[in-house]
């Protein structure tokens, strides 16, 4: 006859065990402690620590935390110069030789980054006016970061003053772009967030095109060279205007300032300038093809400062003192004026 199996003993979780008094006072004090933060959180002064009143209605509104750019250089490699221009009779022999004595693409550029690319596609211009940046120095630029220097991605982006997407059309930029294998970041609502530039006297907490920017490992300036009927030029640095947002036709009554803000904003791997097609006078929209000379030459260089003095001499071909934006960037420590004295040419 089989035995029968005692039930084991049961131990249930909601046993309670005896309350002693000091278990009863810490669970009182407790209900108390909790009860009396809670009620200073919701009845303590708006502008006591950790209040949670919020008469205005202020405080409950999203607030957004600046952003900084980060430092893009990259000095040039021993036995190679901060600036070159190269010419020759193709966009691509003037960048080859502009490149090269500055220490090559693939110094700069390494396998695997990605890779901010910023033409001037302001307006929306066909490329002979030279309004915008030619579409064949971005085709070229674009496939020899993919190819030679093996980047992981390129993209290629500006704000326009007109129709981005038309002025990406007019100008061949896009086409240039994408067919080079590089990536298009047009601009809408949300690609804009507060960048903080600490030193700028206009632009030291403004809103700019973010989303091309974010993860980026390098940053390269890709401008035309051109009259501008404000601060005299647009070069490199004025191309970087293109990164803004909100109300910047404001700082146009302050130009020479916001430029050289914009030098301070923005601290390129490379500044590219090309001179293929030179807009002498009517800048920056242009529109009559008379304005224009060919240039057949493009400068290169770590200097921007430097790029933008001799660009304004040689390539703009005046003589009439530079524009006030250059000393201005040179004190705010974005590059030197006399560099441009020791431009290396190559013909």
């Amino acid at each position: 006859m089989a035995t029968r199996r005692d039930k084991p003993l049961q131990h249930p979780e909601y046993d309670k065990q005896p309350l002693t008094r000091r278990d009863f006072a810490r669970r009182v004090l407790g209900t108390l402690g909790v009860g009396g933060a809670a009620a200073y959180l919701a009845l303590a002064p708006e502008r006591w620590p950790l209040s949670l009143r919020d008469g205005s209605g202020l405080r409950s509104v999203p607030t957004e935390r600046p952003m900084r750019l980060g430092d893009y250089r990259v000095a040039p490699p021993s036995g190679a110069v901060e600036v070159a221009v190269g010419y020759g009779s193709s966009v691509a022999e003037r960048l080859d030789k502009a490149l090269e004595a500055v220490g090559g693409l693939p110094h700069y550029v390494r396998p695997g980054e990605i890779v901010l690319l910023k033409p001037n596609v302001a307006f929306d211009r066909s490329p002979n006016l030279g309004a915008t940046t030619s579409p064949e120095i971005v085709e070229e630029l674009v496939r020899r970061l993919l190819v030679d220097c093996r980047a992981q991605e390129v993209r290629v982006a500006d704000n326009p003053i007109e129709s981005p997407a038309d002025c990406f059309a007019k100008s061949g930029v896009r086409r240039a772009a994408e067919q080079a294998g590089g990536r298009i970041y047009l601009p809408d609502a949300n690609a804009f967030r507060t960048l903080n530039t600490p030193g700028a006297k206009l632009i030291e907490s403004w809103p700019v095109l973010y989303r091309p920017l974010s993860n980026v490992d390098k940053v390269i300036g890709v401008a035309p060279a051109k009259d501008h009927n404000l601060c005299r030029a647009s070069l490199g640095i004025k191309n970087w205007y293109g990164l803004l947002g909100g109300r910047r036709n404001q700082f146009h009554q302050d130009i020479h300032e916001i430029v050289s803000d914009l030098a301070l904003m923005m601290r390129p791997t490379l500044t590219v300038l090309d001179g293929s097609r030179v807009l002498m006078k009517n800048g920056p929209t242009g529109g009559d093809p008379s304005n224009v000379k060919p240039g057949h030459a493009v400068v290169a260089g770590t200097d921007p400062v430097a790029i933008d003095a001799w660009g304004y001499r040689h390539l703009l071909e005046r003589d009439d003192g530079l524009p006030e934006y250059l000393p201005k960037a040179e004190a705010k420590g974005c590059g030197r004026v006399a560099a441009a004295e020791s431009v290396r040419e190559i013909t």
